[in-house]
């Protein structure tokens, strides 16, 4: 198994991060103008790309307000199955350090560099974000 994995800081508070991580409008503003997101635990996220043509659906597994929030990809697409998604979050002195997790990738062929490459642009724009830049989403349906 291999995982992807990122770290950036943010000038922001780390209830700031969470939110925009956990909630609809703030997954709208850095990653996928089509989101669909309850922060519950149990609940589906939907994530829309391409009109539609692909959906990732994540389970909300864990929620720890401005310190953790896990995701289980529910197999949309097939080489996303099985993986999890984590964010972890920690104060430190200029803010929010962010470390991130795609965990559980079966083979570093296919997908897998675009999906890292593709993760680190949105993280760069979820700090945006979080410090009030409101960068707009990466992918726009």
């Amino acid at each position: 198994m291999t995982d992807l994995l990122h770290q950036i800081g943010i000038k922001a508070p780390a209830a700031a991060v969470y939110d925009a991580i956990v909630d609809a409008d703030g997954l709208r503003g850095w990653w996928t103008s089509d989101s669909v997101a309850v922060p519950r635990v149990g609940s589906v996220a939907e994530f829309g790309f391409g009109r539609r043509s692909t959906v990732f659906r994540m389970r909300i597994e864990e929620l720890v307000p401005a310190r953790r929030v896990v995701w289980a990809c529910l197999g949309d697409p097939e080489e996303w199955a099985g993986t999890r998604l984590t964010w972890s979050l920690s104060v430190d002195a200029d803010g929010t350090m962010l470390h991130f997790v795609h965990a559980g990738w079966r083979a570093t062929d296919g997908m897998l560099a675009p999906c890292n490459s593709t993760w680190g642009e949105l993280m760069h724009r979820l700090r945006d974000f979080a410090e009030g830049r409101r960068p707009g989403p990466h992918f726009h349906d």
